[in-house]
């Protein structure tokens, strides 16, 4: 059941442009061994700033 609800949760996260951070910790840990991982709060900068272009005036996003 609570998998079930995990998997909702995520993806309306993903819908509404909330990125995974759980999916880049496991990447991280299983990838890139030994290097070190962003907090959730930095990961999520990095994302924002990724998607909206960090105050260049370039969106990156799908629509």
């Amino acid at each position: 059941m609570f998998k079930i609800a995990r998997r909702i949760i995520r993806t309306a996260r993903l819908m509404v442009g909330i990125p995974d951070y759980d999916a880049y910790v496991a990447h991280r840990r299983n990838v890139h061994p030994g290097e070190p991982i962003m907090s959730y709060e930095a990961f999520f900068r990095e994302r924002q700033a990724s998607r909206y272009g960090e105050g260049s005036g370039k969106i990156n996003r799908c629509c």
